[in-house]
């Protein structure tokens, strides 16, 4: 809780769906709590992680359709533009797990 900064937990099985989403400092999640028992966490619609792992870029890549696998700073494997390169920052959906866009602090 960010007012008062009380903490809640919630089981890994829980939010095992969640958890390819979920970085340290992440903002925007949501969580449901009732009688001081956290239910469950919604997700912002995009998250930006760190690309930890992929093939290098392709800088004349910029406009191609094509993509590849790149493994996320929380294991999440996506598939890329030719042109992101590891230690880029993307925007991923929450909802498909899918690529967006490169985040704006690149």
């Amino acid at each position: 809780d960010n007012e008062n900064y009380e903490q809640y937990t919630l089981g890994e099985q829980s939010i095992q769906d969640d958890l390819p989403f979920l970085s340290e400092g992440i903002e925007g999640v949501t969580a449901l709590v009732s009688d001081g028992v956290l239910l469950g966490i919604e997700l912002p619609a995009t998250v930006v992680l760190e690309i930890v792992d992929t093939a290098p870029g392709m800088k004349a890549a910029s406009s191609s359709a094509r993509t590849k696998p790149a493994t996320l700073s929380t294991g999440l494997v996506v598939q890329v533009p030719l042109f992101v390169e590891p230690g880029d920052r993307i925007k991923v959906d929450t909802r498909t797990g899918e690529y967006v866009s490169r985040a704006k602090d690149n």
